[in-house]
């Protein structure tokens, strides 16, 4: 697949108006803009993947998941601000740049962008440093503080696979991730018959748990929950990752790394590794979805040929879905996904913009593109079964069978259901779990992966 969607050239417009995602693109007082390039069709591409490959377990529309989540949280277009309210498009001293501040140490990190303490609103103060810098230098500075802040400018477009697909049924997946992206990829594997298991830590747990309930539900329902402190528990740790037939990284390499787990090493007995990432394995820049999808390039550009966030937080469930289908396609090796390289692959071998977007005109009561396609409000599916509660089953999770010599049975603290404590003064000095998924989840309608 070199241009993500292609085998919906024509369609691409249709495929975005029933997603959701319109709807969501724009002002708030201002009719609906359609967004460029192919994402909707590339959903749907992905979606008939996952479909055939599970025998039609996994049967949904793909596109109408881009616009999901706003379903639950009542999410609306919003312009410049992105419809969860934490992240904006702000001009820079060279074009537009994406700014999101929603952790609740953000606005500190942000004064230290600006080189000042900034009030309770810190967006004008934000607003004026950037006016006057270039994206370029407001990228190297956003990472150096471990900001998801950058240009709107364009990324090297993702691979996806080709091959056939394996089946989801009876894999065990062990899932690293956190709000949406990695979630989503995991929800799509249970779906289709895996076990999935989702680790959290004491000190970080998903974020998503204070959002939407039943976004949560939709997405966690039917799996089991594992908290582990990976300095303590670093021995139940690695027996639960040796457990996996794929396990799910939604941070920098570098976190798992520093709490011993080698994905090379996981995937040389057979493990498939999917990391979801903001940019690359490679790259320290963190980013969540609305910033990630605007700035590769995904806005659409108002009448006054300004852009405007394109759906919510879109580079979430592109990623999300790309995640899964390399989940299923090529065991025993590390697959990438860069959440700015799926974005950017939607963009590839379209037009540029030299104007504003295609609007929506007003029929009825409702909305029609340009080409006549009805405007479709965001959809939700019903969730099925309960999420479990943070570390519900940590105990029957470590104590129960996993596979020879998973060690996953091995007893902990009493009482405890864990694996005991590492070695005498391993507390950890190096990385921290951090990145798209794990770091510092913000709260509900936050940009996420």
């Amino acid at each position: 697949m070199t241009v993500a969607g292609a085998g919906h050239p024509d369609g691409a417009e249709a495929d975005w108006a029933r997603s959701g995602v319109v709807a969501l693109t724009g002002h708030p007082d201002g009719p609906p803009l359609v967004p460029p390039g192919r994402g909707a069709s590339l959903a749907v591409d992905l979606a008939g993947r996952l479909r055939a490959a599970t025998g039609g377990r996994i049967d949904l529309d793909g596109a109408a998941l881009l616009g999901e989540r706003a379903a639950f949280t009542g999410h609306r277009r919003s312009g410049r601000v992105s419809p969860g309210g934490h992240t904006r498009l702000l001009p820079t001293a060279d074009g537009w740049a994406a700014l999101s501040c929603s952790r609740p140490d953000d606005p500190l990190l942000y004064g230290a962008l600006v080189g000042a303490e900034l009030p309770a609103d810190p967006w004008p103060g934000i607003a004026r440093w950037v006016a006057a810098r270039s994206g370029a230098a407001l990228a190297e500075r956003a990472e150096l503080l471990g900001l998801a802040a950058g240009p709107v400018a364009s990324a090297e477009p993702a691979r996806f696979p080709s091959g056939a697909l394996r089946a989801a049924a009876g894999l065990r997946v062990v899932s690293f991730g956190a709000l949406w992206a990695a979630p989503l990829c995991a929800h799509l594997l249970r779906t289709g018959g895996a076990e999935v298991i989702t680790v959290e830590t004491p000190g970080r747990p998903d974020g998503a748990r204070h959002g939407s309930p039943d976004f949560h539900r939709l997405l966690h329902g039917g799996e089991r929950s594992v908290v582990l402190d990976p300095v303590r528990d670093r021995a139940a740790l690695h027996a639960l990752v040796r457990s996996a037939d794929v396990v799910i990284e939604a941070s920098r390499p570098r976190a798992l790394r520093g709490f011993g787990v080698d994905a090379a090493a996981e995937t040389a007995r057979g493990a498939a590794w999917v990391s979801v990432t903001a940019a690359g394995r490679d790259s320290n820049r963190i980013g969540f979805g609305d910033d990630v999808a605007a700035g590769a390039g995904l806005v659409a550009h108002d009448a006054d040929g300004l852009p405007v966030f394109c759906g919510d937080a879109l580079a979430d469930p592109l990623s999300g879905l790309t995640a899964a289908v390399w989940a299923l396609a090529e065991p025993g090796t590390v697959r990438e996904v860069p959440m700015a390289g799926v974005v950017a692959a939607t963009l590839a071998g379209t037009a540029g913009a030299d104007g504003p977007s295609p609007a929506c005109r007003r029929t009825g009561d409702g909305w029609v593109t340009p080409a006549g396609h009805p405007v479709a409000r965001p959809g939700r599916r019903e969730p099925v079964g309960t999420a479990p509660e943070a570390g519900a089953d940590t105990a029957a999770v470590l104590a129960g069978p996993g596979p020879a010599g998973s060690g996953l049975a091995g007893p902990g603290p009493a009482g405890s259901g864990l694996a005991g404590p590492g070695p005498a003064g391993s507390e950890l000095t190096g990385p921290e779990l951090d990145g798209p998924g794990l770091d510092r989840p913000g709260p509900d309608g936050a940009p996420c992966c």
